[in-house]
């Protein structure tokens, strides 16, 4: 179906076609026509399925058609908040926000921790029509009293599931609070859980639901493989398949902030340009980090889970989970920055012995076996044994969005940052466990 069959003014066509969009994806043909229409939407979509135009689109031909009487006299009221994990996440939405409303009156701005907070400030003041907010930052801004929610006629959640992951289901609730109770509700998520359920049920109002693919599964065109090596081999052989096939752009996970700075410091070592990028970076560092690596002049991007959700580089062609996740879902979303928009790539988990659970877990979710491939000459040691890895999958965990002992997270677990939380931390801090991967 093409953008101009979906009943969008000639405003946002115009906007679309200048980027040479012409065929929406699945989740925008499903999900324009009904928010056009007003309803509460529930919509399961993968990473890089387009989903933010899914929901930019819609929302602002509503805005355009009721201009002239939503604002009461007021301009630049704002009218439309979209809720988001992370500041790459952020950033990526604001700049879609922009680019769709091009040929449209309305401003917007995107507030996030990290950075000061006194030029949003000053922006708010001058009015917006468009609020791109992670959940801990857009509080701070409630309690100053430097900005209002009053107006808000649509409220947008995007990875709802990573936000619950990262503790802010406290945050989102009390702002919900600071909404009117008359607004359109839209949820968007790449997994389900009883949490997301309950959430859903909590905030939309006999909502629609889409789901573009099966819950909980990774992108057909992303292929999928597993190298067995031991753990002390991982970075010779991480090294030897970039050189070896020549590859130009490659996105490397790890669980903590130290490996992957560790990680970053010895693939330059061996003659590889590189850099980390993780919650412990000023904002500053990851968007430069994050623009060199998209023009090419860095090879290797080592990030954390924070940098899961909100990368959106385009073409990317190789992701590598040096370190399985903690948590399987997470598998899937970091998988999910390659392989975009219908494009392929391939995804290659470097597994040691004692990630051998991780891998069952995340086969489990998947509901499929992933492919093994044995690299040779990487074999692993079949007489080393197998080492707990701490706070991971071996453990129990504790509730999304509390701390062990049932209190929920505060502003001081990185709220304001949109970094993670108590479960976040968990994934993606420095513990390090003797033997452990």
């Amino acid at each position: 179906m093409l953008f101009s069959e979906l009943g969008l003014s000639a405003e946002l066509l115009r906007a679309t076609d200048k980027q040479g969009y012409k065929e929406a994806t699945p989740v925008q043909q499903q999900a324009i026509p009904l928010i056009l229409e007003g309803n509460d939407l529930l919509a399961g979509a993968q990473t890089g399925t387009g989903k933010t135009a899914g929901f930019t689109l819609p929302l602002l031909q509503r805005m355009q058609q009721s201009e002239r009487t939503a604002h009461g006299g007021q301009k630049h009221r704002i009218r439309a908040l979209i809720l988001v994990p992370t500041r790459e996440l952020a950033a990526q939405v604001a700049e879609s926000v922009r680019i769709y409303g091009t040929y449209l009156p309305f401003k917007s701005t995107v507030i996030f921790g990290g950075v000061s907070i006194n030029p949003q400030i000053t922006r708010l003041r001058r009015g917006v029509d468009i609020v791109i907010a992670t959940p801990g930052r857009l509080l701070d801004h409630m309690q100053r009293g430097t900005i209002r929610l009053d107006g808000v006629e649509t409220l947008v959640l995007d990875e709802a599931d990573r936000m619950l992951d990262m503790g802010f289901v406290h945050d989102i609730r009390k702002v919900m609070k600071a909404l009117p109770a008359d607004r359109q509700n839209l949820l968007f998520s790449a997994t389900y859980s009883k949490e997301i359920s309950q959430l859903a049920n909590d905030l939309l109002n006999s909502p629609l639901e889409i789901q573009i693919a099966r819950r909980n599964t990774t992108v057909e065109k992303i292929s999928q493989l597993v190298h067995h090596v031991d753990k002390r081999r991982k970075r010779e052989l991480l090294s030897h398949m970039i050189g070896a096939g020549n590859w130009r752009q490659v996105l490397v996970f790890t669980r903590t902030k130290h490996m992957a700075n560790r990680l970053s410091q010895q693939l330059e070592r061996d003659g590889l340009t590189a850099t980390a990028i993780h919650g412990n970076k000023s904002q500053g560092a990851r968007t430069r980090a994050l623009a060199d690596f998209k023009k090419g002049r860095i090879r290797v991007l080592v990030a954390t889970d924070i940098a899961a959700r909100g990368l959106d580089i385009e073409l990317l062609p190789h992701v590598v989970n040096y370190e399985l996740p903690n948590v399987p879902e997470d598998y899937i979303h970091r998988i999910g920055r390659t392989g975009r928009a219908g494009q392929e790539g391939q995804a290659v988990s470097l597994v040691c012995i004692d990630e051998n659970k991780l891998l069952a877990d995340i086969e489990r979710l998947l509901k499929q076996k992933i492919e093994v491939i044995a690299f040779p000459g990487y074999e692993p040691d079949q007489s080393i044994k197998a080492a707990p890895i701490k706070n991971g999958a071996h453990n129990r965990r504790p509730s999304r969005g509390k701390r062990p002992g049932g209190r929920f997270n505060n502003r001081s677990n990185g709220r304001g940052n949109g970094r993670p939380g108590a479960n976040a931390r968990a994934r993606n801090g420095n513990q390090r466990a003797r033997g452990g991967c």
